[in-house]
């Protein structure tokens, strides 16, 4: 047996459409209040434009070669990063499930989200993505 979920009426969203409208507004505000308050200096000297870090000028060159494999694993930790922040608000959810009845649905749908991480983990280590050479 499924719950019954009420439908959402207009008195309930409005404190949700009112902080939206504030959010949006704030966002504005900020984005073009500094163009409009800050400097406004267009002019930029050879000086200013240098990079400058501990008194040493830069040595570093605009054709630096960064490995893709860098990239590839930070862009692979946050993907399985973000599978960990999805299942511990289901891991709470489920044990109120199971006292419902609906434990081996959710159950299974996790199972086929896993199922996917799992496959992509398999892919990767045959692809070599996760090899750091």
């Amino acid at each position: 047996m499924s719950p019954v979920v009420a439908p959402a009426t207009a008195s309930s969203l409005l404190p949700v459409i009112i902080l939206a409208v504030i959010v949006v507004a704030f966002g504005l505000v900020i984005v073009f209040g500094t163009s409009l308050l800050g400097p406004k200096r267009t002019v930029k000297s050879k000086a200013q434009m240098m990079p400058y870090e501990c008194g040493i000028p830069g040595t570093e060159t605009n054709d630096t070669k960064i490995s893709i494999k860098f990239y590839l694993t930070a862009i692979l930790f946050i993907l399985f990063d973000i599978e960990i922040i999805f299942m511990y608000p289901w891991a709470i959810k489920f044990l109120d499930s199971i006292k419902e009845g609906m434990g081996g649905y959710m159950l299974a749908t996790m199972g086929v989200f896993v199922l996917l991480f799992v496959i992509g983990l398999i892919w990767e280590v045959k692809s070599k993505a996760l090899d750091w050479k």
